[in-house]
């Protein structure tokens, strides 16, 4: 009787240690960092990420949120998660063209015509062989956000034609095929971070630049920029980068915890990106940028004149991926074509499908 209630005691004691033991164990905090301010699209969505890791972890994982570029540039976060003393961050793929040059591959003019083409590759196995990329080089990709398709703005004239920028300094990103791109269209391209590009057009220290409108209407460039002119050139996505020395250290149950977070943050992301874009026009509007869009028969001059730049990045980004990624577009759009004709009426209207995708895949020198 007596060993029993020994044995009682001891299992007693040892739910009360488990217990104290469960209490005492603090939640892993983690920094995440972002480049535009908590009320943009960006910072929303990066409170969503947070709040579900948290409530999927119980607790046991909690993000620090650090936006309005307050860990410094992309590029500084980038270094930071490569070094391991950031442990995630989401930011632009363009800044990533120096450590996985496929990565150039999204920077392609023209390459998408809508959001549903850009969802298919960067969600499907071209995207992840992209993405995947990154890991040799100490980051992990997990998922990619949407920036959206970029149009330009500037505070010297309206921009109805090719020839309108010239001798515009234009800041692009810190990215070869953005700089190549525009000084081939006669702009004066200048590289810079984006935490310095409210001050420099303050200052005028450069005329104009590119971002979407939920980038112009939340980082307020309409104060500073009278012309805003529709061109959709590029798709820009954002990615949501880890650091692989410390992803490493993580338990696979939390790794799934914040990928599965981060796809809820990226579908959140994207709705709420589209919807803020179909608003930001107006916005931009009412308070007093003059907005003219790009014939479309400018766009094709454009298109025309990057001829050497679709060849560069074909040879950069390697031609077998080149392409499978305009296979795969062809067979999107060619399903979606199909899917529309039984309609009785047309649902969307798509941005102009660039000459390049439209014929049989080539070289890009043959575009």
């Amino acid at each position: 009787m007596q060993s029993i209630r020994r044995l009682l005691s001891a299992g007693i004691l040892l739910a009360l240690f488990g217990a104290a033991q469960a209490q005492d164990v603090k939640p892993r905090t983690f920094t995440f960092g972002y480049g535009l301010n908590e009320q943009s699209n960006q910072g929303r969505a990066a409170k969503v990420f947070a709040d579900k890791v948290e409530a999927d972890s119980k607790g046991r994982l909690k993000v620090r949120l650090a936006g309005a570029a307050a860990l410094g540039s992309d590029v500084q976060m980038q270094q930071a998660l490569v070094a391991g003393s950031q442990e995630m961050m989401v930011g632009s793929t363009a800044t990533l063209v120096g450590v996985a040059k496929e990565m150039a591959l999204w920077d392609t003019p023209f390459l998408f015509s809508n959001t549903r083409e850009a969802d298919t590759l960067l969600d499907g196995p071209i995207g992840d062989r992209i993405r995947n990329k990154l890991k040799d080089k100490g980051l992990v990709g997990i998922v990619y956000w949407e920036n959206g398709f970029r149009n330009l703005t500037n505070s010297k004239r309206p921009i109805t034609k090719m020839e309108d920028l010239d001798g515009v300094k234009l800041r692009v990103m810190q990215n070869a095929v953005f700089l190549d791109s525009f000084r081939t269209l006669g702009a004066n391209a200048v590289p810079m971070a984006f935490s310095d590009l409210f001050g420099a057009l303050q200052a005028s220290t450069v005329d104009g630049q590119e971002n979407p409108y939920n980038t112009i209407l939340s980082s307020r460039f309409y104060e500073v920029q009278k012309y805003l002119t529709v061109t959709n050139h590029v798709y820009s996505p954002w990615i949501m980068l880890a650091s692989a020395k410390w992803w490493d250290k993580l338990t696979p149950d939390e790794q799934k915890v914040i990928v599965d977070a981060a796809r809820a943050s990226r579908d959140y992301e994207r709705k709420d990106t589209r919807e803020e874009a179909a608003r930001a026009m107006a916005d931009l509007k009412a308070k007093g940028m003059q907005v003219n869009e790009l014939s479309f028969g400018e766009a094709a001059r454009m298109r025309n004149r990057l001829t050497h730049v679709y060849a560069k990045i074909g040879m950069d980004v390697g031609m077998d991926l080149w392409i499978e990624t305009q296979n795969e577009l062809m067979n999107v759009r060619t399903s979606h074509h199909a899917t529309e004709a039984k309609r009785p009426a047309p649902v969307e209207a798509n941005h102009p499908v660039p000459a390049e995708v439209k014929r049989p895949v080539r070289k890009p020198s043959s575009t």
